[in-house]
C-alpha cells in the first residue's frame, strides 16, 4: 500500500503534489518523494520519514514545472528504511522516465532475470517498482521500433507489453520527459486509481491519484476511477487521452482498501468508504443479534479510528450506548504497517489511551476494523480490563486474516497472522476476550455491493486464499514467506536502533 498523485497544471504543482501527498499520508509513512518537469529536465526531491520531515522550503523552491508525480511509501516489496527504495524512479532510456507505483508485483523476481539477460537492463535496487519502470521503458522502446519517437500509439502499445509481461497489482504514475503524464492500472483493478478535472482561467488541469480524497482536497473534481487495464495519457499541454490496453480484465478491487486502509471521506470504484463501513456494521450487528443473543453488553467502544463508523451503527442496531472510550494519539504512526512486531507493541501504548470512565464495572464490547497479527487487539483488551472492565467483547469488521497477501499489503506470511491456524476460540482465548465475533464473508461482500450493486468481484485473498491473477502458487508463497521470515529478523535486530526514528517519522 503507498500512496501516488500525478498532475498536469497550468502552474507549479510543488505545492499541489505536497499538499496531495500530505492527504494520502495514511497509505504510507516510510518515504515521500516528489517529481516535477520543467521543459525537458526532471526535478527529483525523496527520502526516508513523513511528508512533512522529508521537503523543506529550499527543497521545494527547487521542484520547478508545472507538471510532476508524487509518492509516499510504505514498505512491501525490497527493504525497509533503504533510502535508495524511496519513490519515484528514474532512467534516462529510452526517454527519460520517472515512475511511482502503489502495489506488488508476484513475478519481479522472473522479471528482473529477463531484464538482465534478455532486454540488458541493471536495476540499483530489490524493489519491484524498479522492475516495473524498466519494463515500462524496454516495452516504449520496443513500440517505438527503436525510432526513439514518442507519441500517444506507441506509448498506448507500450502498456499493453507491460500488461502482458507483468503479474500482480499495480497502480502507475509515469513521467515521459518532453511529453507528460501517463497513468495506468493492472487488468485487475486491485489497487485504486481515480482521475480529476480542474477547469481554470488558463485550461484544464489533470490529476490522477490513489484516492479521491485527494482530488476532493486539492480543489479538483472527481471524473471517475481508472478501469482496470486502462491507460490514461495527458500530454504537457493539458491534452487528455485514454485507452483500454490490456486483453482481458477483470473488476475486482482490494476488499482490504475498504475495511481499514483507505480514508473513509474517499469514494474508489464507486463505492463510498464512509458508507460501506456503516454497512459492515449493520451486518455485523445482524450476527451478533443471531449468534450471540446471550451477550450483556453495556457500551460499544470502536478502536479509532477505521472501525468507528460500523460501531456507531452497530451499536444503534443492537440498541447499546456508543461511547468513545479511546484517546488516539495522532503523532504515532498506523501500527498495522510499523515495520518489527516489537515496535508495533509498544507502540500501540503510546498510540491509544482508555478513558477509565468508559470502562469501569461495564460490559464493553470493542469493534475494530480487523484483526491481523493479535499484536493491536490483545494490548487493547488488557488496557480494557486495566481501566476496570468486568467483561469485554471483542467483535471485528472483516472476517479473519488466515492467507497471504501477495498484492501490496504488509501480511505476507502465515506465520504471523492470528488466524492463519486458530479456529475463532482458539483466538478469542490467545488476545484474551470473553466473547470473539467475526464479519462473514459472505455478509462482508453483500455491504460493499449494497452501496454499488456494479462491483460484483473483490480482491479476497487474505480473508479466502483465492488469488485472482491465478498465477501465486505454493511454491511462490513459500518463498515469499521464507523471504519475510529473514527480512522480520533482521528488522527485530536492529530494532532498539530504530524505535526513536519510527516515533519521530
Amino acid at each position: 500500500m503507498c500512496g501516488i498523485l500525478g498532475v498536469v497544471a497550468t502552474t507549479p504543482v510543488n505545492q499541489l503534489l505536497y499538499d496531495g501527498l500530505q492527504v494520502l499520508q495514511h497509505r504510507g509513512q516510510d518515504a515521500a518523494g516528489i517529481a516535477t518537469a520543467e521543459g525537458g529536465r526532471f526535478h527529483m526531491h525523496k527520502g526516508p520519514g513523513l511528508v512533512r520531515d522529508v521537503f523543506r522550503t529550499r527543497n521545494m523552491r527547487d521542484l520547478v514545472g508545472n507538471w510532476g508525480i508524487g509518492h509516499c511509501r510504505y514498505p512491501t516489496a525490497g527493504s525497509a528504511y533503504n533510502a535508495a527504495e524511496a519513490q519515484p524512479f528514474y532512467v534516462n532510456s529510452p526517454f527519460g522516465l520517472m515512475l511511482a507505483h502503489n502495489g506488488n508485483l508476484t513475478n519481479a523476481d522472473e522479471l528482473r532475470h529477463d531484464m538482465f539477460l534478455q532486454d540488458l537492463r541493471h536495476m540499483n535496487t530489490n524493489s519491484d517498482s524498479e522492475v516495473l519502470l524498466n519494463v515500462l521503458a524496454h516495452e516504449l522502446q520496443a513500440a517505438s521500433q527503436n525510432r526513439y519517437q514518442v507519441d500517444p500509439e506507441t506509448i498506448f502499445k507500450a502498456v499493453a507489453g507491460v500488461h502482458r509481461r507483468v503479474r500482480g497489482a499495480y497502480a502507475v504514475v509515469a513521467m515521459i520527459a518532453g511529453y507528460g503524464l501517463l497513468a495506468f492500472r493492472d487488468p485487475y483493478g486491485i489497487r485504486p486509481l481515480v482521475v480529476g478535472r480542474n477547469e481554470t482561467p488558463t485550461g484544464i488541469e489533470y490529476l490522477v491519484a490513489s484516492e479521491s480524497v485527494a482530488i476532493d482536497t486539492l480543489g479538483f473534481k472527481l471524473l471517475r476511477d481508472v478501469e482496470p487495464g486502462e491507460a490514461i495519457l495527458v500530454d504537457v499541454h493539458g491534452r487528455f487521452q485514454s485507452r483500454q490496453c490490456a486483453e482481458r480484465t477483470v473488476h475486482a478491487p482490494c476488499m482490504f482498501e475498504y475495511v481499514y486502509l483507505a480514508r473513509p471521506d474517499s469514494l474508489m470504484d464507486g463505492i463510498s468508504v464512509y458508507e460501506a463501513r456503516v454497512k459492515m456494521g449493520e451486518f455485523l450487528a445482524e450476527k451478533i443479534h443471531r449468534t450471540m443473543p446471550h451477550l450483556d453488553i453495556d457500551a460499544v467502544i470502536p478502536i479509532p479510528d477505521s472501525s468507528r463508523h460500523a460501531a456507531m451503527d452497530l451499536a444503534l442496531r443492537l440498541d447499546k450506548p456508543y461511547r468513545e472510550g479511546f484517546v488516539k494519539n495522532r503523532y504515532i504512526g498506523r501500527t498495522f504497517i510499523m515495520p518489527g512486531q516489537g515496535t508495533r507493541r509498544k507502540s500501540v501504548r503510546q498510540k491509544l489511551n482508555a478513558i477509565a470512565q468508559e470502562f469501569r464495572g461495564k460490559n464493553v464490547l470493542l469493534v475494530d476494523d480487523s484483526i491481523v497479527r493479535g499484536t493491536t487487539s490483545r494490548e487493547i483488551i488488557m488496557m480494557a480490563r486495566e481501566a476496570g472492565a468486568k467483561k469485554v467483547y471483542f467483535a471485528s469488521a472483516s472476517p479473519p486474516v488466515r492467507h497471504a497477501n501477495v498484492y501490496g499489503i504488509d501480511m505476507p506470511t502465515r506465520s504471523e497472522l492470528i488466524a492463519a491456524f486458530r479456529n475463532d476460540e482458539e483466538i478469542r482465548r490467545e488476545i484474551g476476550a470473553d466473547a470473539l465475533v467475526y464479519q462473514d464473508l459472505d455478509a462482508l461482500k453483500t455491504a460493499l455491493r449494497a452501496v454499488n450493486p456494479a462491483v460484483t468481484q473483490f480482491e479476497t485473498s487474505c480473508f479466502d486464499g483465492h488469488y485472482v491473477t491465478g498465477d501465486v502458487t505454493p511454491a511462490y508463497l513459500e518463498r515469499v514467506e521464507s523471504a519475510r521470515g529473514k527480512a522480520s529478523r533482521t528488522a527485530q535486530d536492529d530494532e532498539g536502533g530504530q524505535l526513536d526514528l519510527n516515533l519521530v517519522a
